[in-house]
């Protein structure tokens, strides 16, 4: 008679069981699609450092907010792409902007899809960089304060075209509770926060900035972008967004901070959500192109880190094959 009782394999040896005990539960419906909208008519460019992504004019954003829903996707991230940018990236709070169109063609067509706006000013700036530009001594940096003041317009910008949350990625501090202010005294009460609270400045981004023609045109972003040697920075930056009103928390990027996701997930009461960057995505289509990688396996695994670890919400550029995944039974 054998001598062991506790056989943990019990519980692996059929589909069925392990169905059952899995630990980590994933929905398509935690899933967000970042998507890139661009001045223009009738143009969808491919990116070449995103292989099978794409900058859409905003009329020809109906066939991928239609594939999205149809794959269960039923929230996006909207990044704009002004043709024309100023110092004071004027284009982000414009009223007939990029993203102001978009927010209202989408959702006045799909009322059904959750849209939320990426709150930054890096993409409709001349010079990069995610603020106001101020002369300190012999060097230049970004103004903390009078960003905040673009931020705040931004933000009600969005929310007044009928966005569903905004998701502000500025690392200005104190930004949460700017836009909360302003959103409450402008009548959108009910407009959450998802803050980029833990954003790394990370090698990861790279893709991201061709996508979006945001890379700073001088200096870098490690003044206001956190310090990725840095843990417990990162939890004081969660607790003060929380704290001014964040109502949900994102770490970016999410492969190589797990460990924040986990520490944020234990320290907090809201929702915690990870970023898969476009670094991510590029590094898992080059390997696959390569035949070095099982493409859907990586993508499998990448994501159940990001629940596994605490996060409850996933924006991924694989948002529609992870939610195909989920639907096979593969994951989730």
């Amino acid at each position: 008679m054998s001598e062991l009782i506790y056989r943990p394999r019990r519980l692996r040896s059929t589909p069925m069981l392990r169905r059952l005990v899995r630990e980590t539960r994933m929905d398509p419906s935690s899933l967000i699609y970042p998507m890139f909208v661009t001045d223009g008519q009738n143009r969808t460019e491919e990116i070449s450092a995103l292989p099978g992504q794409f900058r859409y004019t905003v009329d020809m954003t109906d066939p991928k907010i239609e594939e999205m829903l149809e794959a269960g996707v039923s929230s996006i991230m909207l990044f704009g792409i002004p043709d024309e940018k100023d110092e004071r990236g004027s284009q982000a709070y414009a009223e007939d902007g990029v993203i102001q169109r978009a927010v209202s063609r989408i959702k006045n067509k799909y009322p059904e899809m959750l849209v939320i706006t990426d709150v930054c000013l890096c993409e409709y700036t001349s010079h990069g960089h995610c603020g106001v530009v101020c002369k300190c001594g012999n060097r230049c940096d970004v103004d903390n304060d009078k960003t905040l003041e673009l931020l705040q317009k931004t933000a009600v910008s969005h929310a007044a075209a009928g966005a569903d949350m905004v998701a502000p990625s500025d690392m200005m501090d104190g930004r949460v509770g700017a836009i909360r202010e302003a959103l409450d005294e402008n009548g959108f009460t009910n407009i959450p926060i998802m803050s980029y609270a833990v954003k790394y400045a990370s090698s990861f981004y790279g893709p991201f900035r061709e996508a979006a023609g945001s890379a700073p045109s001088f200096g870098d972003r490690r003044s206001y972008q956190m310090d990725y040697h840095n843990r417990r920075e990162g939890i004081k930056e969660a607790l003060l967004d929380v704290e001014e009103g964040a109502d949900i928390i994102m770490v970016k990027p999410a492969m190589a901070y797990l460990d924040m996701t986990r520490e944020i997930h234990e320290v907090t009461d809201v929702p915690v959500a990870a970023y898969s960057v476009s670094g991510e995505y590029a590094m898992v289509k080059a390997a696959a192109e390569k035949g070095w990688i099982d493409a859907d396996s990586i993508i499998c695994e990448m994501a159940v880190s990001a629940y596994r670890a605490g996060a409850s919400i996933y924006e991924t550029y694989f948002a529609k094959e992870i939610a195909q995944f989920m639907k096979e039974g593969r994951i989730g």
